[in-house]
This record gives C-alpha cells, sequence and structure tokens, in this order.
C-alpha cells in the first residue's frame, strides 16, 4: 500500500467509529432495495408454484383469493361451503378428478384438513413413519406440526374448540395419529390431515354413542317410534356421546340426513388437459350457478401484482432515503476536511503535495465506500442463500 492509502486506512482506523457508523449505514440503504427485491421474489415463487401445480378449484361464489389462500395455503378465514355431491358432479362430467378438503377447524395453531387418501398422491407427499389413516378419528399429520406438537404415531391429538363457550354439545374430537408425513417444505408439513367424515364428526354432524337397544340402556331411552324404515328409538338428554373414536365404539359412529348435502369447503379439481379444462370451467359460468371454479395461478397473480407494486413505492422510498443517506455521508466527510484544515497545513509544511494530499482524503471516501459495497453484497447473498428457508418458515408459521 503507498503512502497516501496507508494514510488513509490509518486515519480511518484510528476514527473507527465514525467509519464504521458510515459503512453500516452507507451498505444498510445499498442493501435494503437488494434484499427486498430477494426475498419478495422468493415468496413470488413459493406462492406461484403451490397455485400452478394446482389446476383448478371449485368453491362457493365469493371472494377468489379467500378461496384460493383457504384451499393452498390453509390460510384466510374459512370461506362459504358447498355441498358434498359437487364432487359426483364434477365425477360424473368425466373431464376431470375431484379432491374434496374440508378446512376450518385446527389443532392448536395447526389447521386440520379434511380429503381423502388421493390428495396425497396428487400433491407427492410420503410417509416418514407410520401409516396413512385407515378409520374414523385417526390423522396423519405434516412434518412440521408433528414437529412443533411433539407427537408421533400411536399419540393422539385434540381438536380446538371453536369457541370457548361451546353451547351445541359438540365436543372436541380426540383423534389417534396414524402416520407423519416426510417435509415437503410448503404448507402440507404444518396440517393435520384427516378424512373429510372426521372433519365432520368435528363438526357434529356425526357422532356416535351407547347402543340404545343393548341391556342397560333403558334409562336413556326418551321413546321408540315405529315407521316403514322400522323402529326408531329416541334418546334422552342424559345419552353420552363419545368423542373419541376407537375400534371399540367406530361402529356406534353415524350420520343423520343425506350426506351428499354435507358441506366441504372446497374441490380440488384436475383435469388431463388443457382442453378439459376449458371445457370444465365452461360449464360453470352460468348465471345461476351457486358455485365457481377458478384457475388458483391467476388469482395468485393478481395478488403478486399488487405486491409488486407495493413494492416499487417501498423501492421509490428507499431512493429518497439514500439520497438523504449520501448527502449525509457526503455532509460528513466535508465538514471532517474543514475540522482537518490544521492537518492538511502540517502535511503540506512536511512536503506532502496537493496532489498527495487530494489521494489522502479521496482515498478515504473510496475506502468507506469498498467496505460498504463488501458488506451489501454480503447481506444480499446471504438473503439469497437464506431467504428461501426464511420464507418457507414464515409462510409455516
Amino acid at each position: 500500500m503507498t503512502g497516501p492509502l496507508y494514510l488513509a486506512w490509518c486515519y480511518l482506523l484510528f476514527h473507527r467509529m465514525k467509519a464504521g457508523i458510515l459503512v453500516l449505514s452507507i451498505s444498510l440503504i445499498a442493501f435494503l432495495p437488494a434484499g427486498l427485491n430477494v426475498l419478495v421474489g422468493e415468496s413470488a415463487a413459493q406462492l406461484r408454484a403451490r397455485a400452478e401445480a394446482t389446476p383448478l378449484l371449485l368453491g362457493a361464489k365469493g371472494s377468489p383469493l379467500e378461496l384460493s389462500l383457504s384451499s393452498l395455503y390453509f390460510e384466510s378465514r374459512e370461506p362459504a361451503s358447498v355441498p358434498y355431491n359437487e364432487v359426483a358432479r364434477v365425477v360424473a362430467t368425466g373431464l376431470a378428478r375431484a379432491i374434496p378438503l374440508h378446512v376450518g377447524f385446527r389443532v392448536a395453531s395447526h389447521p386440520i384438513v379434511g380429503t381423502e387418501l388421493a390428495y396425497f398422491s396428487w400433491r407427492g407427499l410420503e410417509l416418514a413413519e407410520g401409516r396413512l389413516a385407515a378409520m374414523l378419528g385417526e390423522c396423519v399429520l405434516g412434518a412440521e406440526a408433528a414437529r412443533s406438537l411433539g407427537v408421533g404415531p400411536g399419540d393422539t391429538l385434540v381438536s380446538s374448540p371453536e369457541s370457548v363457550f361451546d353451547l351445541t354439545g359438540v365436543y372436541p374430537l380426540r383423534m389417534r395419529v396414524a402416520g407423519v408425513l416426510a417435509p415437503s417444505h410448503g404448507p402440507d408439513d404444518r396440517a393435520v390431515f384427516v378424512d373429510v367424515k372426521t372433519a365432520w364428526v368435528i363438526a357434529g354432524l356425526g357422532h356416535g354413542h351407547a347402543d340404545l337397544r343393548a341391556a342397560g340402556s333403558a334409562a336413556a331411552v326418551l321413546r321408540k317410534e315405529s315407521g316403514p324404515e322400522g323402529e326408531r328409538i329416541i334418546a334422552n338428554a342424559s345419552v353420552k356421546e363419545y368423542n373419541e373414536i376407537t375400534s371399540e365404539n367406530a361402529a356406534s359412529f353415524h350420520f343423520h340426513g343425506d350426506v351428499s348435502s354435507y358441506p366441504i369447503t372446497a374441490v380440488l379439481v384436475v383435469p388431463p388437459d388443457d382442453k378439459s379444462r376449458a371445457l370444465l370451467m365452461g360449464r360453470y359460468t352460468a348465471p345461476e350457478e351457486k358455485v365457481q371454479v377458478l384457475r388458483p395461478i391467476g388469482v395468485i397473480d393478481d395478488l403478486l401484482g399488487t405486491v409488486f407494486t407495493v413494492q416499487g413505492y417501498v423501492v421509490a422510498a428507499l431512493a429518497l432515503v439514500a439520497a438523504a443517506t449520501f448527502a449525509t455521508a457526503a455532509l460528513v466527510f466535508a465538514l471532517s476536511i474543514q475540522l482537518r484544515r490544521r492537518e492538511v497545513e502540517t502535511l503540506m509544511k512536511i512536503g506532502g503535495s496537493r496532489s498527495s494530499i487530494a489521494v489522502v482524503l479521496l482515498a478515504e471516501v473510496i475506502f468507506v465506500l469498498l467496505c460498504s459495497g463488501v458488506l451489501a453484497t454480503i447481506l444480499t447473498l446471504a438473503t439469497q442463500r437464506l431467504g428461501g428457508a426464511a420464507i418457507r418458515s414464515l409462510l409455516l408459521s
């Protein structure tokens, strides 16, 4: 390092507090737009990947965004329900497969997702331990849900009540964990998967109770009625409903009414090709339709368009802050030169030329800018490397 550069470096080391503040301020203002762009880009990529992998969604007419967020990411408030027979209606067209979804209940902070076994193969989810649910009341946990709740195959979980004051007599359901899925690095990792019928039991649409025809159950019988379907037994308020489904009482669980009219929140529609998708969407365009069929990727792209617009305003604001920061840094250097007038005069008296002194002062500025650039680059590279994991944990939180 030559003399003027060495003097500039020694000056910055001696005044390390001032130099450090300048380096930190400039590097952060240079990093923020780049870091924001990396994080927004990573978030957009992960959101779009999930939406792009889902050809069509069927749900009640309303907000397409709420339907997409609740069905793909198990977030947002529960959308309006559609009857279960919409699944059969899609299948009857011969244009697509249909996988029902029931989202709305939770275990602690983890969503309970009622669906069918076809969901796991379609999403490419694999078991890490245990098995898939085989009977009513069993559940399969995503990797993050299992880790957070601290449970595994053979353990039990209890669904969270929708309200502290439950006046309907519907109790939280104790579910047995059948298996745990391997990490998929997506929303499925934090979900608790159950059969659709188990979700209906949690909703109070199905229940099990003691056999009223068995000996010793006379005290729980209010009256008996005869009808075309045979004898009908009506229980009184003393009959106790089960809140856990076991192999012993599973046969007593049943549903009243037409199951095809029971609610689900969405249907994942999987057509084999673009032609089938277009034909199927065309069948749900009538004004009297009570359901909608949408492409999630279009909804998410609209959402991301808004996000990118906001990002543009944020970057513009950061540009103004950057201008103010560089102006402040220039003022600091200018005032520093004024305060160092006697130092400059001393350098000239001991033989320093004006050009050498100018190189010393200019080198100080260059060193500060170079250090700021290196620090900003390191932060940006770290964000690119760790941003994906950070965004995934944020989406899973």
